[in-house]
């Protein structure tokens, strides 16, 4: 890899301002200066950036506690979005696995593995994802089974996989599903005559939402985490 390619992937620096640090010589490889942007670095290589080593990065993966109000993408003419709340390097390569709706709140993965990512919101890798589910009208006896059957939603021929619904109380439940279509939880809810008041992400697969976050807050996974997706 190229030196200055190397210094943009692990630091802020865009590839002109990596060019023009290296070239000023505060950049150095295994103690030697380097003045060449195009210095081809070897996986051992030791890289120096005014007296700093710069590490790879490597792969990241974050859990954030998602407040309403934000957007699960990064453009949005009313909403921020929720890589606004986190404060690393190289956030703009980071991407959101699994979105929530704006009115949604609760546990939202994010990290630059795409294949990591593809594990966590790909159906055929039956990735639970539970909600607590906060309702307008009292939950009807029947929905349970209709849950584990299959809803068909209003506008599509194909029913949903199958989910779990269990009834918390008259008008809360927690309801864990394998896919992510367009609102789904919310349009399973009005097929059968109901309206969701509030959603709340509470997990995905075994990950579950640290109770130690506050609205906004995020942290690093961990590695038990981290593998409890790929091992799916």
């Amino acid at each position: 890899m190229r030196l200055d390619k190397y210094l943009c992937q692990n630091t802020n620096l865009t590839r002109s301002l990596a060019k023009k640090t290296i070239s000023s010589g505060q950049v150095s490889v295994n103690l030697k200066c380097v003045k060449n942007t195009a210095f081809k670095i070897k996986p051992n290589d030791e890289v120096f950036y005014s007296g700093k080593q710069i590490l790879p990065l490597g792969h990241r993966y974050l859990m954030l506690n998602k407040p309403l109000g934000y957007i699960c993408s990064t453009q949005d003419e009313v909403h921020p979005s929720v890589l606004n709340l986190i404060d690393v390097e190289q956030c703009d390569c980071l991407h959101i696995a699994g979105r929530l709706d704006v009115d949604t709140t609760g546990l939202v993965l994010i990290t630059d593995d795409g294949q990591w990512s593809h594990r966590v919101t790909s159906p055929k890798k039956n990735c639970l994802k539970s909600y607590q589910v906060d309702l307008a009208e009292n939950i009807d006896t029947d929905s349970i089974e209709l849950f584990e059957k299959g809803v068909l939603l209003k506008n599509e021929t194909k029913p949903t996989l199958p989910a779990q619904l269990i009834v918390q109380s008259k008008k809360k439940a927690l309801l864990s599903i394998q896919e992510g279509r367009y609102h789904q939880v919310k349009r399973m809810f009005a097929a059968l005559g109901n309206h969701v008041e509030a959603l709340h992400r509470v997990s995905i697969g075994s990950i579950i939402l640290d109770s130690q976050l506050d609205d906004g807050e995020w942290r690093y996974l961990t590695e038990d985490e981290i593998t409890s997706i790929n091992t799916k």
